[in-house]
């Protein structure tokens, strides 16, 4: 049974706010703009008084096999102070890029509907050594960017 266009429509305001719940309990002073027209859904400040912008980007429980950390046709050029945080449901992950980092990852897509805008595929499928079965994985050479919490913005 699909789910209902309401809950897959609002799942990534969902996460945009769990996440940033999850900022505030580490003490981090984020602030939400009423308006999304500059890829900006949190933007942070710092101990040190400096601001960072960012960008959450989620993918469901319930994406397509194999695309469980898929994040595609992303319009981006470099930014200071800006970062991106992924989450994946399915994963249960998280990987925390700045702007420059998030382009020397991504691939820009030089062809196709999304010409110009950059993807990045944090996860794989291989098979399964005991059973057999194909399952996803996060890739190891994304690990660094692996985030258990938001230090990085203290």
């Amino acid at each position: 049974m699909s789910k209902p266009f309401r809950h897959t429509a609002g799942f990534g305001k969902r996460i945009e706010y769990y996440l940033i719940g999850l900022m505030l309990k580490e003490g981090i002073d984020v602030y939400v703009p009423l308006v999304d027209d500059n890829a900006i859904d949190a933007i942070i400040k710092k101990a040190n008084g400096s601001y960072v912008e960012v960008q959450i980007k989620a993918r469901s429980q319930d994406v397509k096999f194999g695309d469980a950390a898929l994040f595609a046709a992303i319009d981006h050029t470099e930014r200071e102070n800006y970062y991106f945080v992924f989450y994946s449901e399915r994963l249960k992950k998280t990987w925390i890029m700045s702007s420059r980092e998030f382009i020397e990852e991504s691939v820009l897509n030089k062809s196709g509907k999304n010409i110009g805008k950059r993807s990045i595929w944090f996860n794989g499928t291989k098979a399964d050594k005991i059973t057999g079965q194909k399952i996803e994985y996060a890739k190891e050479r994304y690990d660094k960017y692996i985030a258990d919490n938001f230090m990085i913005f203290h």
